[in-house]
Parts: structure tokens; C-alpha cells; sequence
């Protein structure tokens, strides 16, 4: 009887394991699918010149001569939307971006520039807190206030912008807690669920 009985536990503790093991393996297909179709750079972001390097870091952009004149890819959050007579000014909390354009979310701001996009953009549509990726050709830095702070903003032409949206997946996983276990029996029947996991995952699309 105790041989059987530590049997049926052992077969229930790799019933519990085996279904761990599945639902990490479904995540993680998941995660590759939604990798393979998403990690390609919008045709938006594109340079105009596809055989011209493009800089995307930051720092860099701010540490490169302002009379030199380069393409330029960043990213962030909107911060403010001007719209002058023929353009519209974009003021954008950079945040670093991945080889497919995305603002990382994960990651903390790394300064601030200023985006100057031809024609008329909706403010409405480009609202503060968006997240919004720009590619173009860097001019020279502006001075301008943030509060009081005199901030000096590296400065682009933007030919190309792209908005993202951050869509957000909640995932519940439960252990199954087995019962029934009478003497003389030979397998227990589940019953019910044990604690609750739960895992918010915050992609940007």
C-alpha cells in the first residue's frame, strides 16, 4: 500500500511538471512567432539612401559635429506637438531603439531632440506619452526651454516617422493540485488549482 501509494505521487508530481514544462514551451513559441513578425524595420523608417549608414544611438548624435549633416534614426516618447505654418515640430524624449525601430520601454530616457516633420500632423493622433520613432537628416541644435531648464536639442528633418502602440498580455498559469487518494486506489483525480502565477508582458507594436 505505501509502494502504491508513493507511486501515484511521484506520477502526480510529474503530471505537475510535465505541464509546467508545456505551458513555458506554448510562451515561448509565442514569443518566437511574435519575434519573427515583428523584428523587421518599417518601410516608414527606411533611409532615403539604402546605402547610407544610418545612426541610431543617441549619444553619438549628440557628441557628432553639429555642421556635419547625417541620417539619423531615434525613437521615444512624444513630449510636445507644435504646429508651425508649413511644418510640425515634434518634441521627443528619446529612448534607445532595437534594429527594427521600436523604442525599448525597459529602458530609461537618454536625453531629449526635436523632430521637424513637413506639412500638418493631427495633435490629437500624435498625443503626449505616444511612442513614436523618426528617421531623417540632422541640422543644427536648437536652444529652447524644459521648465526653466535652457536645454540645447539635437535637431532632424524627419522624411520618415512611424507611431507605436504598447499592447499588453497578462498570462495565468495554475498548479494542479491532485485528490482523491483513497486506500486500495490506484491513481488520484484532480480536484482543483493551487496558487495562481501571474505574468505581464508589455510589447510594443
Amino acid at each position: 500500500e505505501k509502494t502504491t501509494r508513493a507511486r501515484i505521487i511521484h506520477l502526480n508530481e510529474l503530471c505537475k511538471q510535465a505541464e509546467k514544462a508545456m505551458k513555458r514551451i506554448l510562451i515561448l513559441i509565442g514569443c518566437l512567432f511574435w519575434l519573427t513578425a515583428c523584428s523587421s524595420l518599417p518601410d516608414d523608417l527606411s533611409s532615403e539612401n539604402r546605402n547610407a549608414e544610418v545612426m541610431d544611438n543617441y549619444q553619438q548624435w549628440v557628441n557628432t559635429s553639429p555642421d556635419s549633416v547625417i541620417d539619423v534614426r531615434m525613437g521615444g516618447v512624444i513630449s510636445q506637438v507644435t504646429n508651425l505654418k508649413d511644418k510640425t515640430r515634434i518634441e521627443i524624449v528619446n529612448l534607445p531603439i532595437s534594429s527594427s525601430g521600436k523604442p525599448d520601454i525597459t529602458q530609461e530616457p537618454q536625453g531629449r531632440f526635436i523632430a521637424y516633420v513637413k506639412g500638418f500632423i493631427e495633435p490629437m493622433t500624435y498625443t503626449k506619452g505616444r511612442l513614436i520613432t523618426v528617421v531623417g537628416k540632422s541640422l543644427q541644435p536648437e536652444t529652447d526651454k524644459v521648465g526653466e531648464y535652457d536645454y540645447t536639442f539635437p535637431v532632424m528633418e524627419a522624411y520618415g516617422h512611424h507611431l507605436w502602440t504598447i499592447e499588453t498580455t497578462t498570462y495565468i498559469e495554475n498548479d494542479v493540485m491532485m485528490g482523491g487518494c483513497f486506500r486500495g486506489g490506484f491513481r488520484c483525480g484532480a480536484y482543483g488549482y493551487g496558487p495562481s502565477r501571474t505574468q505581464v508582458i508589455q510589447q510594443v507594436k
